[in-house]
């Protein structure tokens, strides 16, 4: 009995036994998880797939999603700006558990399908579509249960199109380990069907015909692009610890928030015309320059966000502000530079060339710094927290490009093309 219990707690010190009895000249011993294990399994479990979702909502291109924990075993997740729910919602809960199993070639199928299945053997559907008719029809296959590689091994997914046929397919790349064990099945069992199968569906049964080394395969079975990316989305991100279901779906309009929205706008706009007075009155001429390259810097921010296809939400319009009234300190900076350089009787020309010179450096180091903390938040932050990274990013970019380059050159027309006498600053 001692020699038991030390068995026991070597092999499975972590599990707790419920009951003991002896049966002829056999211990039977049922065990189970303690509870405080079975809680931090769970939690675990939910973490894990938070993170999974998280990496393929992410990759699937949605902007500013914000998922959290809710309780012990629930996951709140808000897209913006998606139109594709039902892909949306088949990509989160996909399980993508990918494993390679033989086909078992010396059983009978139809007398599978009738009841008799052979022990270490299992029927597993592929499921085709027919465009002509849109009906799925269900292809059994009779697999091997062993499964000889999974997904864990995976390093790389990525969707390729084959040259021959013009379809997309699934390129999946493996470790060191997994490719020597993919090297290994298929060089043991060439011309035998080795069966892709993801989440209990037979994507493709191909016939080995030779030893496959280098760590590469390819998943095929008729995809379209999207399924294909989603796919290999899937794949990338890892599998999910436990089927996810999906309790609640709510689809909100725009116009829930459209309130908050409006008046984000207008304390941009309030905002905006405030500053333009300001330049115009303390600087005069110059402050029109300045409001130019303010209303220039505004419509580049924005056909970033549209090339990025980014979700404008209420952080990124306060990401606009700020950026507004840091556009407006890189030329009170300049013109700054420029009275001072006029105060010592220089010429306009002179003067402006001095000033922008001189004031360039400031303005690099003080938006340079606020670009790496920008880059940290987009790295490190979730949801709003990126939003307002990407739109304060754009806006620092267009803010150097219209105050150091915009501005010097509408400077230079004036005291070089237009020689003015004087510059009204």
């Amino acid at each position: 009995m001692t020699k038991n219990s030390e068995f026991f707690d070597k092999e499975f010190g972590i599990l707790r036994i419920s009951s003991k009895s002896k049966e002829k000249d056999f211990l039977k011993i049922a065990i189970d998880l303690p509870d405080k294990e079975a809680a931090h399994i769970k939690k675990m479990s939910t973490e894990q797939a938070l993170e999974t979702i998280r990496n393929r909502i992410d990759q699937f291109g949605v902007s500013e999603p914000d998922i959290r924990i809710q309780g012990e075993k629930r996951i709140l997740i808000q897209l913006p700006g998606i139109k594709d729910t039902q892909r949306a919602k088949e990509l989160i809960g996909r399980t993508a558990l990918l494993e390679f199993k033989l086909v078992d070639e010396t059983h009978n199928l139809n007398e599978a399908l009738k009841g008799n299945v052979p022990p270490g053997s299992k029927i597993f559907y592929q499921l085709k579509k027919d465009e002509s008719t849109n009906r799925v029809d269900k292809v059994p296959y009779l697999l091997k249960t062993r499964t000889l590689l999974t997904g864990a091994s995976l390093t790389d997914a990525r969707v390729q199109i084959d040259s021959q046929y013009n379809e997309p397919y699934v390129s999946i790349e493996f470790d060191k380990k997994g490719g020597r064990i993919f090297a290994r099945i298929t060089e043991e069992n060439i011309k035998k069907r080795l069966a892709i199968v993801l989440d209990n569906k037979v994507y493709s049964a191909p016939v080995i015909q030779d030893k496959i080394s280098g760590g590469s395969a390819r998943i095929t079975g008729n995809f379209t692009t999207e399924e294909a990316h989603d796919l290999a989305i899937a794949l990338r991100a890892g599998a999910l610890p436990a089927p996810v279901n999906i309790l609640e779906e709510r689809t909100v309009g725009p116009s829930l928030g459209q309130d908050s929205i409006n008046k984000g706008i207008l304390s941009m706009v309030v905002g905006g015309i405030l500053v333009i007075l300001f330049m115009v009155i303390y600087y005069k001429g110059a402050g029109l320059i300045a409001d130019f390259a303010l209303v220039l810097n505004i419509l580049l921010i924005a056909g970033g966000l549209a090339c990025l296809q980014a979700t404008l939400t209420l952080p990124g319009i306060a990401g606009i502000i700020l950026t507004i009234g840091m556009a407006v300190d890189a030329n009170v900076l300049i013109f700054e530079r420029i009275r001072e350089e006029m105060n010592l009787g220089k010429t306009p020309r002179a003067a402006v060339s001095a000033g922008f010179d001189r004031a360039t450096l400031t303005i690099l180091d003080a938006n340079v710094t606020t670009l790496i903390a920008a880059l940290v938040l987009f790295q490190f932050g979730t949801g709003p927290v990126k939003g307002f990274a990407v739109t304060l990013s754009l806006g620092v970019l267009s803010s150097l490009l219209t105050a150091l380059f915009m501005s010097r050159i509408v400077f230079d027309y004036f005291v070089i093309n237009r020689k003015v006498k004087t510059l009204s600053i």
